[in-house]
């Protein structure tokens, strides 16, 4: 696999873009929510048209046996304070296409992103990948149309793959899902829709600056693509951003990159290989040791045995209120394949936190990694943020009890704090999840020593693990997919 290094740093230091110029790019999201028909209800759940409650499991179905189940798992481990529980869990065994397509546009690479309606998202249009579709949608089992492009993806011969990964999904709502995450390249001259738009690596990576306008999906993929590769690692910063800006200058129309140290340093730690904490034999030893030490056995039961779940009318609800519920919606969008369905809709309890801790190492900068068990991990452990809180109620946990780390992230000084956004989880199961992403660095007083469960990566490190399944968790590469080198 090919990575264009410096193409992809040209078009993560663009923003001029004649296609779609940045400031019209809001009042086009704005004008496609406008141009469809979007409602989303809350039902009970004996108004779900084509899902039921199978009466031997009490497992909640789609009439099919496609799309995905809501059933219960039982599981056992060693790691953490539980050591058994019982819970409803997403059971979606299909595997997806998350797809952008990239195509050069005098000389910068332009990624083709579509605004897309899912009954989760708390302002119901977010930017999302160009194909974003499970199994079952793509193959019409609802009896609507294909995702435009689609034959991009599935026909080889039509384009050249830059990134194609299988990546998990979140381990706690899920149980052992995945998603095909690809990036593709195309020399076709292609219609585009209404709701697409060509933009910059750039220009989305300043819109990852804002609330709640790139999805889960488009973050997940662009988290795939590094800055660069061996073939910019021995250049300064100021170097390779002359290089590619000058690679692009008929594009760019004379445009500058304004730059500041924490920039340089994410340029060092992304491409600089000689430097870090751990060499990376010795953080796959550490990794597959945590795997051999920690028992995580999950044995999906039937729902209606799950203990401490109680099912209602209109939610399935653990019966202190906390964690999360699951509820039915019915929808309505003119702009999907379906334009009406109802569905199960997972919904969180609260929001929830989402954190790096970086620091600065014998002059690189590292990352505070998590090795992190949860239930639906497709093997056992992931490497996920510094601090992960999205279940439960951490804000009523006593002091001693609470997540490491999460107060100092919570209390950090305005000038530590290198990124702070609310970003979605995806809209297509989970209704109205938002977390807080936030990336603090830690000042000289720090400790550079690490738990057992953590350990200290360069940017460099963690890219390498993400080209490979099962490693880096989705909460993880969504946050690192905000990174950029360019801030102004």
């Amino acid at each position: 696999m090919s990575f264009y290094s410096l193409d992809m740093m040209l078009s993560a230091l663009t923003e001029y873009n004649p296609l779609m110029p940045t400031d019209q790019f809001m009042p086009w999201l704005r004008t496609r929510r406008e141009a469809h028909r979007f409602t989303i209800e809350q039902i009970r759940f004996r108004d779900l048209k084509d899902w039921f409650f199978e009466p031997s499991s009490g497992n909640l179905s789609h009439c099919t046996g496609r799309f995905f189940k809501i059933e219960g798992i039982w599981v056992e481990t060693n790691y953490g304070c539980t050591a058994r529980w019982s819970q409803p869990i997403i059971h979606q065994p299909e595997i997806g296409i998350l797809g952008i397509i990239i195509k050069r546009v005098r000389g910068v690479l332009y990624f083709l992103m579509q605004a897309k309606m899912e009954p989760g998202n708390l302002n119901m249009v977010q930017l999302a990948p160009t194909v974003q579709a499970t199994r079952s949608n793509f193959t019409q089992v609802h009896k609507g149309l294909k995702p435009r492009y689609l034959e991009y993806f599935l026909d080889g011969s039509r384009s050249r793959v830059v990134v194609d990964i299988l990546q998990s999904e979140q381990g706690a709502r899920f149980l052992r899902k995945r998603n095909r995450n690809i990036v593709i390249e195309i020399e076709d001259e292609i219609k585009v829709g209404d709701d697409f738009c060509w933009l910059t690596l750039g220009q989305i990576k300043n819109l990852i600056l804002m609330d709640n306008i790139i999805n889960m999906d488009a973050r997940t993929v662009l988290s795939c693509i590094p800055f660069g590769d061996r073939g910019i690692e021995n250049m300064e910063y100021g170097e390779a951003v002359s290089r590619a800006m000058s690679a692009g200058s008929r594009h760019t129309e004379g445009a500058t990159v304004v730059y500041n140290a924490f920039c340089v340093q994410l340029f060092k730690s992304a491409l600089r290989t000689a430097v870090s904490v751990h060499a990376t034999e010795d953080i796959i030893s550490w990794f597959t040791d945590l795997k051999f030490r920690y028992i995580l056995e999950v044995e999906r039961i039937p729902l209606k045995h799950v203990h401490e779940w109680v099912k209602t009318d209109e939610a399935i609800v653990h019966r202190d209120g906390r964690y999360f519920s699951v509820i039915a919606a019915r929808v309505e969008a003119d702009s999907r394949e379906v334009p009406a369905w109802s569905q199960p809709l997972v919904k969180p309890r609260e929001e929830g936190v989402v954190a790096f801790i970086v620091k600065p190492i014998d002059g690189v900068l590292h990352f505070l990694v998590q090795a992190k068990v949860e239930a639906g991990n497709f093997d056992v452990v992931e490497m996920a943020p510094t601090v992960q809180c999205l279940t439960g109620s951490y804000r009523q946990v006593p002091h001693s009890s609470r997540p490491p780390f999460l107060d100092y992230v919570l209390q950090a000084r305005p000038e530590q704090v290198r990124h702070r956004t609310m970003q979605s989880e995806e809209g297509g199961r989970f209704l109205n999840e938002q977390n807080l992403n936030i990336i603090v660095e830690a000042d000289e007083a720090f400790p550079e020593q690490e738990p057992e469960h953590y350990r200290w990566m360069t940017l460099n490190q963690l890219q390498n693990f993400i080209k490979y399944n099962n490693f880096v968790n989705v909460q993880a590469r969504c946050l690192l997919s905000c990174l950029s080198f360019r801030n102004e």
